[in-house]
């Protein structure tokens, strides 16, 4: 690679925000870069049934869409390169961004890399994904329809994940390590008021019991050390996520949890600089919201090098 050469936008992240800021950047005549350290798509590459994406009556697999994304960027001159990001330099008017295959430079960076649902760390628990074991209730439920799944967390994600299964599944039973929820009251009210939630306090999810998928968990009481097996069709992991943003080295305004903090425009605390997707702060994290990122950013950063 040229490490003299300057992009107009180089992408950290191929995940539908990325893609979706490639596709409009390549189509603005910006010279597009997408870094990619595994494959297209990100965590959406992994959900095997995606209904809630418009324009596939029937559904698309997330790797499939993904693949879709990335042609569609490339047929316009977006540029793939798979590397992983260690350093980056944002501050000045070119950007410096250091990866595995060398170093490129753009006048603007969007920042696309996501965040990944933190895991209970079991056994056999990534083998049972998509068999089973879930981290996304507004993507997987529809296939628990009728059945029984368990939901482990105490938080609003938690919660919000429970509720919505109990209006799809048989029985949604609720694992939480303490004996009351950190989601907010409202929440509360709700959960009391649906008949097919029932709660497990002071439980935590020691084992995964499975076949050629998921039968059941192992509980174990965190007061008086009991375990017990409850027979479950699904298990949704719901305890938090991570946002991809360590290699940023602090340069960026962060929340407390982590994410990249700018608004409904994608702009961060440094000019130039975009955060699309779910690394971003938003209240809903979806991949037809990471897609609304990707365009808005562009137009962004449009504005930033005509100036």
């Amino acid at each position: 690679m040229n490490e003299n050469h300057v992009y107009d936008m180089i992408i950290v992240g191929g995940g539908p925000g990325g893609y979706t800021s490639a596709l409009y950047a390549a189509r603005a005549g910006f010279d597009t870069i997408v870094l990619e350290k595994l494959s297209a798509g990100g965590q959406m590459s992994l959900t095997w049934q995606i209904d809630n994406y418009p324009g596939f009556e029937n559904g698309i697999d997330g790797f499939s869409l993904a693949e879709k994304m990335q042609k569609q960027a490339e047929k316009f001159g977006a540029k793939s390169e798979y590397a992983e990001v260690f350093n980056m330099d944002l501050t000045g008017k070119l950007k410096r961004v250091e990866t595995s295959s060398g170093i490129y430079i753009g006048k603007t960076v969007v920042i696309a890399t996501g965040a990944n649902p933190r895991e209970l760390g079991l056994a056999k628990e990534k083998e049972l994904i998509g068999h089973g074991v879930a981290y996304c209730a507004s993507c997987d439920g529809m296939f628990y329809k009728d059945k029984i799944v368990v939901v482990v967390g105490g938080g609003n994600s938690a919660v919000s994940d429970a509720v919505l299964l109990s209006r799809i599944a048989k029985k949604v039973i609720i694992v939480h390590r303490r004996d009351t929820l950190r989601a907010t009251k409202i929440y509360h009210d709700q959960l009391m008021k649906t008949e097919n939630i029932e709660f497990r306090w002071n439980n935590t999810v020691n084992e995964l019991i499975y076949g050629e998928r998921l039968t059941g968990v192992r509980l174990k009481d965190t007061v008086t050390g009991e375990e017990n097996i409850i027979e479950c069709d699904g298990l949704f992991v719901s305890i938090g996520r991570k946002p991809t943003t360590d290699f940023l080295d602090n340069q960026i305004e962060l929340d407390n949890k982590g994410y990249i903090v700018a608004g409904e425009n994608t702009e961060t605390s440094i000019p130039g600089v975009y955060a699309v997707g779910d690394v971003r702060t938003k209240l809903l994290r979806q991949i037809v919201t990471a897609v609304a990122d990707g365009a808005m950013a562009v137009h962004m950063a449009e504005e930033y090098v005509e100036k």
